[in-house]
Formats: C-alpha cells, sequence, structure tokens
C-alpha cells in the first residue's frame, strides 16, 4: 500500500492544527511541520541546520533545497511512517514542485491537498477568540489579521491551480463542529 501525504492548507484560524491532529491519530501519519523542523536541525547542529541558522542569522530565508533535504531526511529517518500531513510547506508553486520531485524519486506521491475553506470573517471571529485567550498580540488585531488572511491568499493561489491541474486539489468546508469537518476531510481521503 503507498503512504498517504496530504498537504494540509487553510488560512489563519482554519482548524488546520486541530484537524491535524485528528488525521495523524486516524491515519498513523507524521507531521512535517517546516518550522518544527528548521528548529530541531539547528538545534542538533547538523550540517543542514548550520546552514540554515547563518542564512536566518543574516535576515535570509533558508533556500527550498535546504528545506527539501530536511525534509527528506526526516522521511528517510521515518520509513515505517504511514504517510505525512506537510504543515507549512509548500507555501509556492517551486516549493510544490521540487517536493514531487523528491517525493516522485521515492514512489510516495502527494495523495491530496486538502484546502480548509472558511469565510474571512468566521476566521475573524475564531482568530480574536483565540487572542483573547491565548495572549498572542497578532490575533487581538483586526486589521493585522484581515492583512494575514489576504496575504495567506495570495501566495497560496498559485498552489490551488498547480495541485488542481494533478486532480489533487480538494477543498472542504472548514465551518461546523470539530466531528463534523474532520468527517469531511476523511471523506475527501477517500
Amino acid at each position: 500500500m503507498s503512504k498517504l501525504n496530504i498537504v494540509l492548507f487553510g488560512p489563519p484560524g482554519a482548524g488546520k492544527g486541530t484537524q491535524s491532529n485528528f488525521l495523524i491519530e486516524k491515519y498513523g501519519l507524521m507531521h512535517l511541520s517546516t518550522g518544527d523542523l528548521l528548529r530541531a536541525e539547528i538545534k542538533s547542529e547538523s550540517e543542514l541546520g548550520l546552514q540554515a541558522k547563518d542564512l536566518m542569522d543574516a535576515g535570509q530565508l533558508v533556500p527550498d533545497d535546504v528545506v527539501i533535504g530536511m525534509i527528506r531526511n526526516t522521511m528517510e529517518a521515518n520509513l515505517g511512517a504511514k504517510g505525512f500531513i506537510f504543515d507549512g510547506f509548500p507555501r509556492t508553486k517551486a516549493q510544490a514542485e521540487a517536493l514531487d520531485n523528491m517525493l516522485d524519486s521515492k514512489n510516495e506521491p502527494i495523495t491530496a491537498m486538502l484546502a480548509l475553506e472558511v469565510p474571512e470573517e468566521e476566521l475573524i471571529k475564531r482568530l480574536l477568540g483565540r487572542g483573547a485567550t491565548s495572549g498572542r498580540s497578532d490575533d487581538q488585531d483586526e486589521s493585522i489579521i484581515r492583512n494575514l488572511i489576504r496575504e495567506d491568499a495570495t501566495k497560496t493561489a498559485p498552489l490551488k491551480d498547480y495541485y488542481t491541474a494533478q486532480g489533487k486539489f480538494k477543498a472542504i468546508n472548514g465551518v461546523g463542529g470539530l466531528e463534523e469537518i474532520t468527517e469531511r476531510l476523511v471523506k475527501a481521503i477517500g
């Protein structure tokens, strides 16, 4: 049986973190967060980690090939995993192509790109609610929230087109009860 590799997308406040946890548990997947990978590689002082740290310390973005290398290393260290949920990556068409090339070389392609879709006003309500309890200042200012949502939509539009062309893009209604949304995701996975 081939591995289940899912790209989970959605704007801030769509519920990606919550739904990732359900899918990880249900399917025995491993969570691949590029932020977590970068921090772990830097902490372990691996060759890729040191490379990333130097770039980040200089205020530069970590190049795609370094991030793909970290993903490859993590996948190779977890050969027994039933699949992976990609979180925070890919963010651009170039990253999606690089990820596809790496996964195709292992004969483990992306199974689906699941995009949680939530109306902007609902996202604002959720994030303001989270801001009231989390203390996160970025979740307490409506203009910052609106800007983040718009920026996310602009950045991810090319990815929707990319995965739609492959027949892998699946829009998921992200409004409703947690179990209801999880059911929609499970149904989309098939």
